[in-house]
């Protein structure tokens, strides 16, 4: 029987050693944090950036190869106008101030989400960081903003037709690896792992697609409280869990080379 076209990752693509190749993190919590101390939304926004700092030290301590973080949904613009704009201010600062220190570690910055929405000042910032850190592969470090998992596949499927409409591709064609060529993060590797912090226990709409098969950890640590340490506990669960990837557990132990007659 003809097996399925499926764009799933096959065992030991992920990992090398226990150590997630691709980490994607949901930095909840940061509006939550400043609450809990009396401060402004924006204080937690900016204590969430420097946490940012922190992971991104924890994953080249790591051997992590690529980081995505989810900085700003496409849901995110019905917050308060004022917390928008501070948030806004904070994404262009940071730019301005960090791709010195991207480029110091050897880190490539890129960006997914429609980024149409932003200022042209912001869209200018986000392509000269781009293209300054280009050539750097210690660490890819993807930021999605203004991005949203079911936008991403809506794309992705108006791209195929388009494809279909123009006689370039064939109906028939279309599968599981010609939608990946069209998604975001489409030439990188899944997320092997994806953190949520904050204590929640939902994707919001956060690559949907690319995280059909990542390990999922959900921590009560609001953002800006996660550390070097919370992501060596996140990786240290990470390396405890058998990905199987649609085989059996047996079939995993076999291509590891473990005796399972015991």
């Amino acid at each position: 029987m003809q097996q399925p076209n499926s764009s799933a990752p096959d065992v030991g693509d992920s990992a090398n050693g226990g150590t997630p190749r691709h980490v994607a993190i949901i930095m909840d919590g940061n509006n939550r944090w400043a609450k809990h101390r009396g401060l402004p939304g924006h204080e937690g926004h900016r204590a969430g950036e420097k946490a940012v700092q922190r992971v991104i030290r924890g994953c080249l301590d790591q051997g992590v190869e690529i980081l995505t973080l989810f900085a700003f949904s496409s849901e995110n613009w019905r917050r308060p106008e004022d917390e928008v704009r501070h948030l806004m201010a904070l994404f262009l600062n940071a730019l301005s101030e960090r791709v010195g220190e991207l480029q110091r570690h050897r880190v490539g910055l890129r960006f997914i989400g429609e980024r149409s929405a932003f200022s042209e000042p912001l869209q200018h910032a986000m392509a000269v960081a781009e293209a300054a850190t280009a050539d750097h592969q210690a660490l890819t470090l993807v930021v999605a903003a203004n991005y949203g998992g079911q936008w991403d596949m809506a794309r992705a499927a108006r791209r195929l037709a388009e494809q279909v409409a123009a006689g370039s591709l064939a109906l028939d064609d279309i599968n599981a690896d010609t939608m990946q060529a069209e998604i975001e993060l489409g030439d990188l590797p899944p997320p092997d792992l994806l953190i949520r912090t904050g204590g929640e226990y939902r994707l919001s709409n956060f690559l949907l697609w690319q995280a059909a098969y990542s390990e999922l950890y959900f921590s009560p640590a609001l953002w800006p409280d996660f550390d070097e340490q919370a992501l060596a506990e996140a990786i240290t669960a990470y390396a405890g869990r058998q990905r199987r990837f649609g085989r059996s557990g047996d079939q995993i132990d076999a291509l590891n080379g473990r005796d399972t007659t015991c």
